[in-house]
């Protein structure tokens, strides 16, 4: 049995393209067959990790090099923050949309869930691509992780959208090229484990009650803070300097 996590080294080894004191690099393709094993999108994700000591500088560099890998030429860019601005730990893409400089090439959007407005992200980004038409979206969330030390220090990037809410079991209309007509590439940092997770790592067993229990750190505000600053400077030298 697979673990619950957004992140795709955790369900499969990787290839390090890059290490420098404080961050390491990691590249893993899913191919069709991956794919459907890990029930997760097939494409290519990048994750940068970062450890306590790593410079804002250096990571946003790392993060800006795969985003123009994953996102080939763009002149124009629809950024959409996903997730809810009511919670804390879910309020990173919108964090993000807040932060990042908008103008000719670089849109932002923030759709909101569909508890909050009724409306669904996908048919709110539909609409808003039909209109701008741009060359890629980048869609921005929060994600979860099986890992405790990955919590807001590993920055995932994927080639192939988002299905929003997956992480949390609340999947939503996938957010990829099919959909929306466009090339759709994510970037996300988890900000939530499981529970259960948390069990198993301290040696006690999986419990079915603990898998719906989902936990944040009780310096989420700092992190998600942090982490939105850290993605609005990586999209902002990925696709305008």
């Amino acid at each position: 049995m697979y673990p619950i996590t957004d992140m795709a080294m955790e369900l499969k080894t990787g290839s390090i393209r890059r290490k420098t004191e404080h961050t390491v690099r990691t590249d893993i393709t899913l191919d069709e067959k991956d794919a459907r094993r890990l029930g997760k999108a097939q494409g290519t994700y990048i994750t940068v990790e970062a450890d306590a000591d790593a410079d804002n500088d250096e990571l946003v560099s790392s993060l800006a090099d795969g985003l123009k890998e994953t996102s080939g030429r763009a002149d124009k860019v629809l950024v959409v923050g996903l997730g809810n601005p009511h919670l804390t730990a879910d309020m990173l893409g919108n964090l993000v949309t807040d932060k990042i400089e908008t103008g000719e090439r670089i849109k932002a959007l923030r759709p909101s869930v569909t508890g909050v407005t009724g409306i669904e992200s996908f048919d709110v980004v539909k609409g808003v691509c039909n209109v701008i038409k741009p060359d890629v979206v980048v869609a921005v969330d929060s994600l979860a992780s099986a890992t405790v030390s990955r919590i807001g220090r590993a920055f995932q990037i994927c080639s192939s959208g988002i299905t929003p809410g997956s992480g949390v079991g609340n999947h939503r209309i996938r957010l990829c090229y099919e959909t929306l007509g466009v090339k759709v590439v994510s970037i996300g940092v988890p900000l939530v484990v499981y529970a259960s997770t948390i069990a198993e790592e301290c040696g006690g067993k999986p419990d079915g009650k603990l898998s719906e229990l989902i936990v944040t750190p009780k310096d989420i505000d700092y992190l998600v803070d942090r982490c939105a600053e850290v993605i609005s400077k990586a999209l902002s030298k990925a696709f305008v300097t």
